[in-house]
């Protein structure tokens, strides 16, 4: 693999305390030096002058697809998709119409994985049979079998005798359970948030209830076991708040937040555009300004897209009927950018401890850092550039875009997964290129 060094840009990396101008060399897929006017006989060099040189960034939530719905999107497309967007590691969650629940189809998932991935794509096993939550899988073959998280997502374990086993377990295994906190007894067939806005559009509404006491049982439930616990897509205040005060007494509790629920409101589906359908639903003003508190004092650890790729058919369809979830591996980024960093949210080291170290130490793997030896997973980002999401330019096979048409801030120029140009944008002609 040929040398590469990326000269004079802004290398920024909390894992170390690094923020400033200097050189990245990279060698045989490693990290080899990080230091300012590195001297070298490098086959290809990047220069970055007044870019940002990043960690790639960690998607902790990610729905691929595949096996099953190969039509929404597949291993192959969703991580082009990723590398365009800057994530050069994503976790694969289990809800595919093959479940990852056992054995033989966690090895049917990691053999298209190495056929075609374009970035590192971890393994999310099944916290129970079938996602249905009534047995448990055998959790410790699912992590010896390359499993590195537990979920149900996209359903939450209403049996708690079962989540609290699950945890116990999971503790043993040295492995996180992320929790998808749903009462479905409270949301329901609900659509949107449950108040002003589902009242003026007359759909049925989704209440904030229904996620934060399920947030509350399971970090007792965890609290109990002594077992980290990691909280999916947190939406609402009073989930932000009860994720504080566990943090506070030390329960080994972690979460995340999305892009669209920390910048999009519940007014957003005052059109009935189903793009902005998606579970748990954009809430209140309120609840994005406590997701961003949460997210400035640490409450929230991670951003992570929820990426859930849906064909056409599925979303242009009455709103009630409509699937719920939006693309976002290739707007995380930008939008974090947008809503985060020109807002004076967060600093720059800030927003990428949440984006690629934070959630590779709650999933224990070594990425989100640029320390020499480290796998040379790096990304290039123009700070500045303006850009606006289109289906046209879009690389998901699935087009279901919260942001379609939104002016966003922050283009990813080179996207390196193991030392490896895994995607270049070519600002002379505006295309991109992916190897």
């Amino acid at each position: 693999m040929a040398k590469l060094l990326i000269k004079n840009g802004r290398v920024i990396d909390p894992a170390n305390n690094l923020d400033a101008v200097c050189d990245i060399l990279v060698e045989a897929g490693k990290i080899a030096k990080v230091a300012k006017n590195i001297k070298s006989d490098a086959e290809e060099i990047i220069d970055a002058t007044d870019k940002m040189v990043l960690p790639g960034l960690v998607d902790m939530h990610v729905h691929l697809r595949e096996p099953g719905r190969e039509d929404k999107e597949t291993i192959a497309s969703g991580t082009r998709a990723a590398a365009k967007g800057g994530v050069t590691s994503v976790l694969a969650m289990p809800n595919t119409l093959i479940p990852i629940d056992s054995l033989p189809n966690i090895e049917l998932l990691k053999g298209i994985i190495e056929k075609s991935a374009q970035v590192n794509v971890f393994i999310c096993g099944a916290i129970s049979k079938g996602r249905l939550g009534k047995e448990l899988t055998d959790i410790s073959a699912l992590k010896a079998a390359g499993a590195i998280a537990l979920s149900d997502d996209g359903a939450s374990v209403d049996d708690a005798g079962l989540m609290q086993e699950a945890l116990r377990r999971a503790k043993e295994e040295n492995i996180v359970v992320s929790c998808h906190c749903e009462d479905k007894s409270l949301s329901g067939n609900g659509v949107v948030n449950a108040g002003f806005t589902s009242t003026r559009l007359g759909l049925r509404g989704i209440s904030a209830e229904s996620e934060y006491q399920r947030v509350a049982r399971d970090i007792e439930l965890a609290e109990k076991a002594d077992a980290p616990i990691h909280i999916a897509h947190v939406s609402s205040k009073e989930s932000v708040a009860l994720i504080a005060k566990a943090k506070a007494r030390g329960v080994k509790v972690t979460a995340e937040a999305t892009p669209h629920h920390f910048s999009l409101s519940e007014e957003a589906v005052l059109e009935y555009d189903t793009n902005m359908k998606v579970n748990p639903p954009l809430r209140s003003q309120e609840d994005i300004e406590a997701i961003k508190a949460g997210l400035k004092d640490g409450t929230i650890d991670a951003i992570a897209s929820d990426h859930a790729p849906h064909t056409e058919n599925e979303k242009d369809i009455e709103f009630e009927r409509a699937e719920f979830g939006s693309i976002g591996l290739e707007t995380i980024l930008a939008v974090s950018i947008s809503a985060l960093i020109e807002t004076k949210v967060l600093s720059w080291p800030e927003l990428v401890k949440r984006l690629s170290l934070n959630p590779a130490q709650i999933l224990k793997v070594a990425k989100g850092t640029l320390s020499p030896g480290q796998d040379a997973d790096i990304i290039v980002v123009d700070p500045e550039q303006e850009w606006a999401a289109g289906k046209s330019s879009l690389v998901s096979k699935s087009k279901n875009c919260a942001f379609l048409g939104k002016v966003l801030k922050g283009v990813v120029e080179y996207t390196l997964c193991g030392g490896r140009v895994v995607y270049a944008l070519y600002p002379d002609t505006g295309t991109g290129k992916i190897d």
